[in-house]
Protein backbone atom coordinates (compact mmCIF):
# COMPACT_ATOMS: atom_id res chain seq x y z
CA UNK A 1 0.00 0.00 0.00
CA UNK A 2 1.33 3.17 -0.47
CA UNK A 3 -0.03 6.82 0.29
CA UNK A 4 1.22 9.96 -1.52
CA UNK A 5 2.55 11.59 1.93
CA UNK A 6 4.62 8.54 1.88
CA UNK A 7 6.51 10.55 -1.16
CA UNK A 8 6.92 13.75 0.33
CA UNK A 9 10.94 14.12 -0.55
CA UNK A 10 11.05 13.29 -3.84
CA UNK A 11 9.12 16.19 -5.14
CA UNK A 12 6.30 18.49 -4.79
CA UNK A 13 2.44 17.32 -4.26
CA UNK A 14 1.55 17.55 -7.84
CA UNK A 15 4.62 15.59 -9.37
CA UNK A 16 4.20 12.95 -7.04
CA UNK A 17 0.88 12.46 -7.71
CA UNK A 18 1.44 12.87 -11.62
CA UNK A 19 3.77 9.99 -11.29
CA UNK A 20 1.17 7.81 -9.64
CA UNK A 21 -1.16 8.27 -12.00
CA UNK A 22 1.32 7.33 -14.63
CA UNK A 23 2.14 3.98 -12.58
CA UNK A 24 -1.83 3.72 -12.42
CA UNK A 25 -2.39 3.82 -16.46
CA UNK A 26 1.19 1.63 -16.66
CA UNK A 27 -0.73 -1.20 -14.38
CA UNK A 28 1.60 -1.08 -12.10
CA UNK A 29 -0.25 0.44 -9.30
CA UNK A 30 -3.98 0.31 -8.50
CA UNK A 31 -5.91 3.09 -7.36
CA UNK A 32 -8.38 2.24 -4.14
CA UNK A 33 -9.52 5.66 -3.07
CA UNK A 34 -8.68 9.20 -2.67
CA UNK A 35 -4.39 9.25 -1.74
CA UNK A 36 -4.44 5.21 -1.45
CA UNK A 37 -2.75 2.62 -4.11
CA UNK A 38 -1.88 -0.79 -3.70
CA UNK A 39 0.79 -2.89 -5.60
CA UNK A 40 -0.44 -4.20 -9.34
CA UNK A 41 0.60 -7.04 -11.49
CA UNK A 42 -1.03 -7.70 -15.07
CA UNK A 43 -3.47 -10.68 -14.89
CA UNK A 44 -2.05 -13.34 -17.96
CA UNK A 45 -6.11 -13.85 -18.94
CA UNK A 46 -6.81 -10.88 -19.50
CA UNK A 47 -4.07 -7.78 -19.57
CA UNK A 48 -5.79 -6.07 -16.37
CA UNK A 49 -4.08 -5.00 -13.48
CA UNK A 50 -5.01 -6.72 -10.16
CA UNK A 51 -4.16 -5.70 -6.96
CA UNK A 52 -1.34 -7.79 -5.73
CA UNK A 53 -1.78 -8.65 -1.79
CA UNK A 54 -1.46 -11.42 0.25
CA UNK A 55 -4.29 -10.68 2.12
CA UNK A 56 -6.30 -10.18 -1.19
CA UNK A 57 -8.62 -6.67 -0.88
CA UNK A 58 -9.51 -6.67 2.56
CA UNK A 59 -5.85 -7.61 3.57
CA UNK A 60 -5.26 -4.45 1.46
CA UNK A 61 -7.72 -2.02 3.20
CA UNK A 62 -6.58 -3.23 6.78
CA UNK A 63 -2.80 -2.39 5.28
CA UNK A 64 -4.26 1.44 4.65
CA UNK A 65 -6.11 1.85 7.72
CA UNK A 66 -2.85 0.68 9.67
CA UNK A 67 -1.09 3.45 7.72
CA UNK A 68 -3.50 6.61 7.55
CA UNK A 69 -3.34 5.54 11.34
CA UNK A 70 -7.02 4.62 12.09
CA UNK A 71 -7.42 2.23 14.79
CA UNK A 72 -9.75 -1.16 14.50
CA UNK A 73 -10.18 -4.29 15.66
CA UNK A 74 -12.22 -7.59 14.46
CA UNK A 75 -15.79 -7.80 13.67
CA UNK A 76 -18.05 -10.34 15.32
CA UNK A 77 -18.30 -12.51 12.03
CA UNK A 78 -14.44 -13.01 12.65
CA UNK A 79 -13.57 -13.08 16.26
CA UNK A 80 -16.21 -16.14 15.70
CA UNK A 81 -14.15 -17.88 13.69
CA UNK A 82 -11.19 -17.25 15.10
CA UNK A 83 -12.84 -18.68 18.39
CA UNK A 84 -14.08 -21.38 16.82
CA UNK A 85 -17.47 -20.67 17.68
CA UNK A 86 -18.50 -20.67 13.49
CA UNK A 87 -17.53 -22.49 10.54
CA UNK A 88 -18.54 -19.83 8.31
CA UNK A 89 -15.23 -17.94 6.58
CA UNK A 90 -15.64 -14.61 7.30
CA UNK A 91 -15.49 -13.08 3.07
CA UNK A 92 -16.84 -9.74 2.81
CA UNK A 93 -14.76 -6.94 3.13
CA UNK A 94 -16.06 -5.85 6.68
CA UNK A 95 -14.20 -4.00 9.32
CA UNK A 96 -14.94 -2.59 12.54
CA UNK A 97 -13.08 0.84 12.64
CA UNK A 98 -12.31 2.67 15.94
CA UNK A 99 -12.81 6.40 15.57
CA UNK A 100 -13.62 8.19 12.41
CA UNK A 101 -13.17 7.22 9.16
CA UNK A 102 -14.80 8.83 5.86
CA UNK A 103 -12.90 7.70 2.92
CA UNK A 104 -14.34 4.80 1.00
CA UNK A 105 -11.91 2.23 -0.55
CA UNK A 106 -12.81 0.15 -3.40
CA UNK A 107 -11.75 -2.18 -5.78
CA UNK A 108 -13.46 -4.31 -8.47
CA UNK A 109 -16.44 -3.42 -7.39
CA UNK A 110 -16.23 -4.43 -4.10
CA UNK A 111 -16.29 -1.78 -1.09
CA UNK A 112 -14.74 -1.87 2.70
CA UNK A 113 -17.86 -1.56 4.70
CA UNK A 114 -16.68 -0.15 8.45
CA UNK A 115 -18.48 -0.65 11.27
CA UNK A 116 -18.31 1.51 14.39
Amino acid sequence: MFLPREFRGLGGESEVLRVLRGLVQDKRLVRLGYGVYGRAIVSQLTGEAMLYSPGGFLGAARQALTKLGVGRELTDAERAYNERGSTQVPVNAVTKVKGRFSRRLKYLGRELVCLR
